[in-house]
């Protein structure tokens, strides 16, 4: 299975121009079974959705699993995810994520015919002691879930690593994520989005989608990963 985490910058270039069609093109250029996207709804006034449901699936394949209660929104604190076909199966939860800025993350678990397994998806603030908490939050809430291939994936803000980082919080259960530079687009230096799973082995293949139209259409490129759902669930999780 093929995923992919997708900073849309509200549909706004590094041109300063907003072109949804261009976020369709590259996420056709992609071709993955789930996408997590970021920044999809309009930040102030009616947060409505900056992409046409019915666009997407007829243009992509993708059908938005919505996670808005705004009329017409996309996401939960601009979270959304978009998967390849009609589920089998699909539960929602939503998380609300500490922190000065209003951030959040959605949690489904989801069966497209390959089998059941989770997606965590997220944004994490701009404040190192926020995102501290947010990735503890994040992980608590993957002790809830049922056991299940998982995978946490977004914008994670963050471009440290070990004592200084939030992610050092979720390595002991997600390991470590390959250090993948997508920000800024046209010329990309820091590795703010991260594509993890567990069990361990369960991600493989993770690279950065960096194409022309994928340097014009967001001011984040894509992270794309292939997943495979058959790995051996351990025997117990790791403590939170």
């Amino acid at each position: 299975m093929k995923v992919a985490s997708y900073n849309i910058h509200k549909c706004r270039g590094p041109d300063g121009f907003s072109r949804p069609h261009r976020i369709l093109e590259v996420l056709n250029e992609i071709d993955a079974d789930v996408v997590a996207l970021q920044e999809v709804d309009r930040r102030f006034g009616a947060r409505t959705g900056l992409l046409d449901p019915a666009v997407i699936e007829s243009e992509t394949g993708l059908s938005l699993l919505g996670q808005s209660d705004i009329p017409d929104g996309h996401g939960w604190h601009g979270n959304a995810l978009l998967v390849r076909g009609r589920p089998l199966h699909y539960r929602r939860t939503r998380v609300k994520l500490p922190g000065l800025e209003p951030r959040g993350a959605v949690i489904a678990e989801i069966d497209l015919g390959k089998g059941a397994f989770s997606v965590m998806a997220t944004h994490f603030g701009l404040l190192r002691r926020s995102r501290m908490d947010q990735a503890q939050t994040i992980l608590d809430a993957f002790h809830e879930l049922k056991p299940m291939p998982t995978i946490l994936l977004g914008d994670f803000n963050e471009w440290r690593r070990r004592r200084r980082s939030a992610l050092e919080i979720l390595e002991p259960v997600f390991g470590v994520a390959p250090v993948l530079c997508s920000f800024p687009a046209p010329l990309p230096l820091f590795p703010m989005d991260r594509i993890l799973g567990w069990p361990a082995g369960s991600v493989t293949r993770s690279a950065v989608h960096d194409t022309p139209l994928a340097r014009t259409a967001s001011d984040h490129l894509p992270l794309v990963a292939e997943v495979n759902l058959n790995v051996e669930l351990p025997a117990k999780r790791m403590a939170a």
